[in-house]
């Protein structure tokens, strides 16, 4: 336990390979706090600045889903952030003790992005999005966006070649966040990250279970996991098409912001209250058009139609119409005659 003036520490409730996490009160006022610290009695002075542009970084961002810094201060050679405490656990832990409705996780993950939105639109892009920074007390229905200390601002975004933004999660990283691909990383990287923690709320899965770093890395580049809808026949189909969605290799595929993500999980939560289902939608702000415009609600047009470019296949929810899967056969094989010539 650590031992900090003004403070009564009561449990520790998380500890990392460099962090330790502790429940305390405030001794003045009696207020609930949350003590994080570093591990090490000589800490990497990186960790320390680590440390520094969290606090500084949570300390101007306004934000009503985020934990509230109350200080920063120095115990020894380590440094201790001190935060408000809302009284609840991280989600990777309360999805094991705990049973959720798909009511209940679907208005979870409405509020993660609502908050992911506003963190978005203060320039900033988390960097760790995971179950475990994320914070919830089932007794307020509070959710809380945890753990700043991989954000970047947007303008500072990684360029081609970097990979400072290894100090996110392997297991919840985007491709280009990995390091491997010749991408810049924005803020689309917290998307692919978010739709890994989803799969894990809705599954209980990890996209990819695998604890071997290189096997991690090679899967989130090249291999597409199961459908969440497939591996848990409890997760509706239209539900399963927005988390793939998300986790799609290419940043130009996935959800281009929280706005439409947001707007997709509402209209699963609406459908589920009124309808007690979930089917099959167009996702996104093209899928609504085509909405609007009579489609039928699966996505699916009822007659074969053609499509530009002279396809005669229809395309799936997500999909755009330049996407070569929305190509017809015909229009492949004429595309590698001409090749061939």
């Amino acid at each position: 336990m650590i031992d900090i003036a003004g403070f009564q520490v009561e449990e520790k409730i998380y500890e990392s390979v460099r962090s330790v996490v502790y429940r305390a009160k405030q001794i003045e006022g009696d207020r609930p706090v949350i003590l994080k610290t570093l591990k090490d009695e000589y800490p990497d002075p990186q960790e320390i600045l680590r440390y520094r542009r969290e606090y500084e970084t949570t300390r101007h961002l306004n934000v009503a889903g985020i934990p509230q810094p109350i200080g920063l201060q120095r115990v020894s050679n380590r440094l201790v952030l001190i935060t408000e405490d809302i009284g609840g656990q991280d989600l990777k832990k309360l999805l094991k003790t705990h049973t959720f409705t798909l009511r209940q996780l679907l208005k979870m993950a409405v509020d993660t992005v609502r908050i992911l939105g506003e963190i978005h639109a203060a320039n900033l892009i988390h960097g760790d999005i995971k179950p475990s920074n994320i914070v919830f007390n089932s007794q307020t229905n509070h959710l809380q966006i945890i753990d700043f200390g991989s954000s970047r601002t947007l303008s500072g975004a990684v360029p081609v070649g970097e990979t400072q933004m290894l100090a996110g999660t392997l297991s919840y990283m985007s491709p280009e966040q990995t390091g491997r691909m010749n991408r810049p990383v924005d803020w689309r990287t917290d998307l692919y990250s978010l739709g890994a923690a989803l799969y894990e709320l809705f599954t209980g899965n990890l996209p990819f279970e695998t604890t071997d770093a290189l096997e991690l890395v090679h899967a989130h580049i090249a291999r597409l996991p199961m459908m969440p809808s497939e591996l848990d026949a409890e997760v509706p189909v239209g539900l399963s098409d927005i988390i793939m969605k998300l986790l799609s290799k290419n940043p130009e595929d996935r959800y281009q912001s929280t706005r439409g993500i947001e707007a997709d999980l509402s209209e699963c939560l609406e459908r589920l209250k009124t309808t007690g289902r979930i089917n099959p939608f167009p996702s996104g702000p093209a899928g609504r058009i085509r909405q609007i415009s009579g489609i039928p609600q699966t996505g699916w047009p009822a007659k074969r139609t053609r499509y530009p470019g002279g396809s005669l296949r229809p395309c799936q929810p997500g999909w755009e119409r330049n996407d070569v899967r929305c190509r017809s056969d015909r229009d492949r094989k004429n595309r590698s005659r001409s090749r061939s010539r």
